[in-house]
């Protein structure tokens, strides 16, 4: 069985949880580290009892590498009792300097345990033109002199930044964020009870969920402000992780807010076909780093809102975007202001809401979920890197 050392910048994220089962699933057995967000520590995910490294927080980044330091110090300690793994996947820049460190100690010098590069998102430090972001960079090309495959979630990452800043020197697996559904084929109908109705009854409101990490100010401030010009013929609901550093009071804000309704968190996959399939539309747009991440991403809740026949709308330029076009689904906003939105929405009835439903629940559900053969695929991949493995890493996206 492939042995997986799996270091990541927080154990309490639910992606890493998605990840781990899709490993184990795959055939791997899975050992997980790394530090965590939250306040308590965590006592497992996906039945796998985490090494804690420590806390560190959201925005505090000389905080982070204090602490990353610290771990690298301690880590041969740390990582004693620990089968020497095969693969060590670091996810994120951070967790990659580790998993150096991580490969000096099992390996001894010798090159029998591979690393993989798993970067799901290009913080703006990266991008700096200054002799910060040159020696940011410059890190990162060294940590991943050692990587034998880079794994990410968007082609624009590699486009808009891996290859035009020269930080590229391995083979790329495209994972996209899907949804992960075991034990049945994605061909398999969802039940009608699960999706959205054809649109409000007479007299309600049409309903947009905004789900997962939440840490947009302006997206925030856009559906207050359009919310209210629509005096309740629009009604936002927000599921997930707010990024509290990212906002002045985002408790205080929503619960001021006379449209707009914060459930908390959701337990994904489970919860997916009860939230989505309790509003019309999915908020796929993202200016907390616009221009740079945010345009480039694909984020979680494009396929977990299109996988419930959801209508996502996102923002003219994104990937998201280019991602909607080429398949013709979904609603995209020229310019991120109220008037916009306002006039998408006066010129929607039921009919035309029925119509953009319907051409999102005629894609291919292979576009919106990963099962149990892409898990294995995944693991197979990450076997061919292993010392006894055989066959040669192949690209399969650019």
């Amino acid at each position: 069985m492939l042995q997986v050392l799996y270091l990541v910048h927080d154990l309490s994220d639910p992606a890493v949880r998605r990840r781990v089962v899709m490993l184990q699933v795959g055939g791997a057995a899975v050992t997980l580290a790394g530090f965590r967000r939250s306040h308590d520590p965590i006592a497992e995910v996906a039945g796998v009892m985490p090494i804690d490294l420590g806390k560190t927080s959201d925005g505090r980044f000389a905080q982070r590498l204090a602490a990353i330091a610290q771990a690298a110090l301690s880590l041969g300690t740390t990582l004693k009792n620990v089968a020497k793994p095969d693969v060590i996947i670091g996810r994120n820049l951070e967790m990659l300097a580790l998993a150096n460190r991580a490969r000096a100690i099992f390996s001894g010098g010798a090159e029998d345990v591979s690393i993989v590069y798993e970067c799901l998102d290009v913080h703006r430090l990266l991008l700096r033109r200054d002799l910060a972001g040159r020696a940011i960079r410059s890190a990162e090309r060294a940590f991943a002199r050692n990587a034998s495959l880079l794994i990410t979630s968007s082609p624009a990452f590699v486009r808009q930044y891996f290859e035009p800043f020269g930080q590229m020197g391995m083979p790329v697996e495209l994972v996209e964020n899907k949804v992960l559904e075991l034990g049945r084929g994605p061909e398999q109908k969802i039940a009608p009870s699960s999706l959205p109705g054809a649109g409000p009854a007479a007299g309600e409101p049409w309903k947009i969920g905004w789900f997962g990490a939440l840490r947009c100010r302006r997206s925030l401030e856009l559906l207050s402000q359009f919310s209210r010009r629509m005096e309740g013929r629009v009604e936002i609901i927000l599921r997930g992780r707010p990024a509290y550093t990212e906002f002045d009071d985002f408790d205080g804000f929503v619960a001021a807010e006379p449209f707009m309704q914060f459930h908390g968190s959701y337990r994904n996959p489970e919860d997916l076909p009860r939230i989505y399939g309790e509003v019309h539309f999915s908020w796929a747009i993202d200016f907390f780093e616009a221009g740079q991440n945010s345009d480039w991403l694909l984020p979680n809740r494009l396929y977990e809102g299109c996988r419930y026949h959801c209508v996502p709308i996102a923002m003219q330029g994104t990937e998201t975007s280019l991602f909607l076009k080429e398949l013709d689904i979904g609603y995209v906003l020229s310019r991120p202001d109220v008037g916009e939105l306002t006039a998408l929405f006066d010129r929607l009835d039921g009919k035309s809401y029925e119509h953009a439903r319907a051409r999102v629940a005629a894609q291919d559900t292979r576009k919106w979920v990963c099962n149990e053969d892409d898990c294995s695929a995944l693991v197979g991949r990450l076997r061919q890197l292993a010392p006894m493995g055989h066959g040669a890493v192949v690209q399969v996206a650019a």
